[in-house]
């Protein structure tokens, strides 16, 4: 390699939880490390529309960790700026995304139109962030890699894709560069999770990335959060109400499925409609048959499961169910209530005190679900304020993030004193718990690093 040096370009998840984009520079080449949507504050979401700081059409590769948004919901937009290089990530996380991609422009197609329709965008005409043509075009850029495997990707530079939890296809990447080797933690899953195996451990890492989601936080047990979702259940259902679950649709929404359906085949909740909402939901169920190696499902239980619930497709199967009172079980997207068809949902249902919203995910700064959470009495929906009066209840223990302790002790096998360690995808005070906690246990300075900063390693 003519030059040794390595530059990094935070171009997203640093000092907040979505967009992450980290732009590895070699000199040479430049490597893009996950490729994320922002989402929840305004000032972030606003970024989306921005050009990134960099040059696109000069960046020769992205790694994807894991087929959430906000890790690869920024493609689309890349390519049409001029990315013309290779994606690379597991079979299940180019799956999930391809999902995921259509999903989120098929949902700014319709809200691009509704709003031009309805009037109340500022933009006129308002426009989607990309379309569905700009997601046929990423695709082909698609590379499915093995886990556990070194990928040669250039001249001195090599990656390998390792197990990682969280979701299906998730991984950490570990990047050889120079004689460097950079982890990039992606999202860490948990040590005991009902759907998924243990994330592994890294036992090297030069240059260290580690997300901090619940940095400074613990969960309760997942088997501690199951009599909490009976109680409810059961609580709501008796009053006449109905439950309803917003729901990130890759893994959550399965992990949900699964316990309702335990519980029902248990006779711990009453019996009523159980209805999963969510088209790109349903993608992912078909998915959970072809990665058997990658979750601890048997088939039998799949197929089972799948037969307890209504599997909603259609736009008018959804707005005939929520206008329906009697009491059910809806799980449906979006997870933070930052669009989806769950808003449909709420509606018209939010003000009906029997019902429930349950919350059984991270919800970000900004986020309509953040809100409710921290005691909004109103919701936007589709240009206007909807009384809530709802009642609103977060379970935690469900979470497909690891905790504060998970991820301390997801680096207990490095060997090594790390040269750098760049605390990532987190908010303020998560960061800073998780930068304290690896100085007390290790002995190891972190930094956070900050929004558009660059760094050489």
């Amino acid at each position: 390699m003519k030059n040794n040096k390595i530059n990094i370009h935070f171009l997203g998840a640093a000092g907040t939880v979505t967009g992450s984009k980290y732009l590895v520079g070699t000199g040479d080449k430049k490597i893009l490390i996950d490729c994320g949507l922002f989402q929840g504050l305004k000032e972030f979401r606003l970024k989306n529309w921005e050009y990134p700081p960099v040059k696109v059409s000069e960046i020769d590769a992205v790694l994807l960790t894991h087929g959430h948004m906000d890790h690869t919901g920024y493609l689309p937009r890349l390519v049409k700026q001029g990315f013309n290089g290779s994606i690379y990530g597991t079979n299940p996380t180019l799956d999930i995304a391809k999902i995921i991609l259509n999903d989120s422009a098929k949902i700014q197609e319709q809200e691009a139109e509704r709003a031009n329709k309805e009037g109340y965008s500022k933009h006129s005409p308002a426009e989607p962030l990309y379309d569905l043509k700009d997601v046929e075009k990423t695709i082909p850029h698609f590379k499915a890699v093995p886990q556990s495997q070194w990928i040669p990707l250039f001249e001195g530079i090599r990656a390998r894709f390792q197990y990682n939890g969280h979701i299906l296809g998730a991984t950490f990447i570990e990047l050889d560069v120079n004689e460097k080797r950079l982890i990039f933690s992606g999202d860490i899953g948990r040590t005991n999770d009902l759907l998924l195996y243990p994330p592994l451990k890294p036992n090297k890492a030069d240059v260290l990335f580690i997300e901090s989601t619940y940095g400074g936080r613990f969960h309760p047990d997942e088997v501690e959060a199951i009599p909490k979702i009976e109680k409810l259940v059961s609580d709501t259902i008796n009053r006449g109400g109905s439950l309803f679950i917003p729901s990130f649709s890759v893994e959550r929404a399965q992990l949900m499925m699964l316990i309702f359906w335990r519980l029902l085949k248990e006779n711990k909740i009453p019996k009523v409609p159980m209805i999963m909402d969510s088209p790109m939901g349903a993608n992912v169920l078909e998915l959970f048959h072809s990665t058997r190696d990658w979750h601890k499902l048997e088939k039998h239980e799949c197929d089972e499961m799948c037969s307890y619930f209504k599997v909603v497709s259609s736009y008018r199967e959804t707005m005939e169910l929520r206008i329906d009172n009697t009491p059910k079980i809806v799980i449906a997207g979006s997870g933070m209530l930052t669009g989806g068809r769950m808003l449909n949902y709420l509606e018209t249902q939010a003000q009906n005190p029997n019902n429930t919203l349950l919350f059984v995910g991270y919800q970000a700064e900004g986020t309509r679900g953040r809100k409710l959470l921290e005691g909004d009495k109103d919701l936007e929906v589709y240009g206007k304020r909807v009384p809530f009066e709802m009642e609103v209840t977060e379970i935690e223990g469900l979470s497909a993030h690891a905790d504060h302790a998970e991820l301390i002790d997801w680096m207990s096998k490095i060997k090594n004193k790390p040269e750098k360690i760049f605390i990532i995808h987190g908010e303020k005070e998560s960061a800073e718990a998780l930068q304290k906690g690896i100085k007390e246990t290790y002995g190891w300075n972190a930094e956070i690093p900050q929004l558009f900063n660059i760094e050489n390693v």
